[in-house]
């Protein structure tokens, strides 16, 4: 019993020495494998190692120049010795593996425990007989709780941008999930000349993503594929859904469109997926249950009517913070600039121009109100005491009007409003009478005309313009000191600019008149009326220097 060990450690002695000592050839070994056997000797080998621990897992090798290295795997479960198993590379046109007979040993299963054990075991059967010379041995087989499975067929994946990826499949299992591959496997054994345990050989090219086909061909030896879709996510489950379709993996297809009809999506999965239904069309109540998450069931006329309804919605709110969180919200996916608005349809003018109609009518009775409450009352404290809720109600539907001005001027559909605004002889006549305090609000809609055609952003025509100025004007002059105090948003600044702008748009003669009364205005009432002195040096200068420059031209 002594002998044993001794003759053992004696030949891993010997193994050694020659190892270290010489400089001839190499023995073969799982750490280096033979070049001896190589067709191309002149190119170096890149080895690689199979990614997958499943038993059952399609056994794979990345090739950098062309070839294909077996390491082993009892090497992983002691990594102070080396295996005496050997392994030989050889390369040609395509790559596999070189077969070439190699002793065996086999390690004793009584060392191994659990789950170890039996990868360990089905790993080194399919090494040796992969590495056998026979041809009726050069089917790598791999045995698992069921029973005996086969690797009888090698898949060979060809990237568009470079590289290609090797995996060794059981016909039965690629067969009986892919229809695709069932019928290249079936011609692939017909033009077989010789026995039927040859491997056979696929070629795939032109793959898009390696590592996404090759995850997809992993799932086909997969019992519960949608937990393996909860670990890598919705994104990578598209792209998985795409080979799926592609190679007819039915059971990966439906899997991929549980899962994704289950999880929320981001805009960019969202396209992603709409760009993959416009190329694939799936038959499957699940692709209903999303496309209905894509697409709008309804009809064109509920979907025009969609803008009033909201718009109707926000002018009615009562809640201030809610009304004013939704006029963001709503302005956002209106405005013309959206991210939304190719897939909306097209903004209705005349629902818009309704509601604000319903706005303007409902201000002229609270203007009146308003009026009638504040006649026999000169306290302001009282005033603002006895009639807050009224002048709350002024002024939200006057915020109403502002913020379906935004949206017309936006759209550029804002011209018809100047004409509807300088018609209002009921506001214009309750005025005059109103309390400052209640009045100053209706301005703040001129205000928003004013700086609008100032800054080039509404055109309408001159006879708008001039019924505009003739009825509005006034007013702002006298309420120009209350919207200093009270701006609520408003850009003071943007105001007198806006006009000044707006009056030097007139002809002359229409502009002295209303120069004439800003300035007997401005003269008495200092900085409560607007400072349209630049402008109305614009217009002493077109009106006087200019002329007297024509006068001498004529003369001369």
């Amino acid at each position: 019993m002594d002998r044993k060990p001794q003759s053992r450690r004696e030949n891993q002695c010997t193994r050694r020495s020659s190892w270290c000592c010489s400089f001839g050839v190499p023995p073969t070994s799982p750490e280096n494998l033979s070049f001896s056997y190589l067709k191309t000797p002149q190119k170096s080998e890149i080895l690689s190692k199979s990614g997958s621990s499943y038993p059952n897992s399609p056994q794979s090798t990345r090739t950098g120049l062309g070839l294909v290295g077996r390491i082993d795997p009892r090497r992983i479960l002691s990594p102070g010795r080396v295996s005496p198993i050997d392994s030989d590379v050889a390369a040609d046109s395509v790559p596999e593996v070189a077969a070439e007979p190699s002793p065996v040993v086999n390690a004793p299963e009584e060392l191994m425990s659990g789950s170890f054990r039996k990868a360990a075991v089905e790993k080194s059967r399919r090494v040796e007989v992969g590495s056998s010379s026979d041809s009726s041995n050069s089917n790598a087989t791999a045995k698992d709780e069921g029973g005996l499975r086969v690797f009888d067929v090698r898949l060979t994946l060809r990237g568009k941008n470079g590289g290609s990826l090797v995996l060794e499949l059981n016909s039965e299992v690629l067969s009986g999930n892919s229809a695709v591959f069932a019928e290249l496997i079936l011609d692939c054994q017909k033009r077989s000349n010789s026995s039927t345990g040859n491997l056979c050989r696929i070629e795939v090219p032109d793959v898009e993503n390696l590592a996404v086909f090759r995850q997809t061909i992993e799932l086909m030896f997969e019992d519960d594929i949608t937990k393996h879709l909860l670990k890598i996510g919705v994104y990578r489950s598209i792209d998985i859904l795409e080979v799926s379709a592609g190679i007819m993996f039915r059971k990966g297809v439906l899997s991929c469109l549980n899962y994704l009809e289950a999880v929320p999506w981001t805009e960019e999965e969202e396209e992603k997926v709409k760009a993959l239904f416009t190329r694939f069309n799936f038959d499957d109540a699940t692709t209903k249950d999303i496309l209905a998450r894509l697409y709008s069931l309804d009809s064109a006329d509920s979907q025009q009517n969609l803008a009033r309804r909201l718009v109707g919605s926000v002018t009615n709110s009562v809640d201030a913070n809610a009304r004013n969180e939704l006029k963001s919200l709503v302005k956002g996916l209106l405005c013309k600039s959206s991210v939304y608005e190719k897939d909306q349809p097209d903004l209705n003018k005349e629902d818009i121009y309704h509601i604000c109609h319903s706005c303007l009518c409902s201000l002229v009775s609270l203007f009146e109100d308003a009026s009638e409450a504040a006649a026999p009352i000169h306290n302001e404290q009282v005033l603002k005491k006895e009639h807050r809720p009224l002048l709350e109600c002024v002024s939200r539907q006057v915020d109403n009007v502002i913020w379906l001005l935004d949206i017309l001027i936006d759209r550029q559909m804002a011209e018809d409003f100047v004409g509807i605004w300088a018609g209002q002889r009921d506001l214009l006549r309750i005025h005059g009478s109103a309390s400052p305090l209640v009045r100053y609000e209706i301005s703040r809609i001129s205000a928003i005309l004013f700086i609008a055609m100032g800054t080039r952003q509404l055109h309408c025509r001159l006879e708008e313009r001039v019924g505009l100025l003739r009825a509005w004007f006034g007013p702002m002059l006298s309420d120009f000191g209350w919207l200093q105090r009270c701006r609520k948003g408003l850009d003071m600044k943007a105001v007198e600019e806006g006009m000044g702008h707006t009056l030097l748009t007139l002809p002359l003669k229409q502009q002295y008149v209303l120069f004439m009364e800003w300035f007997q205005c401005f003269s008495k009432h200092g900085t409560e009326c607007p400072n349209l002195s630049k402008s109305f040096q614009v217009w002493w200068r077109r009106s006087f220097l200019r002329s007297s420059e024509t006068h001498a031209i004529e003369c001369r």
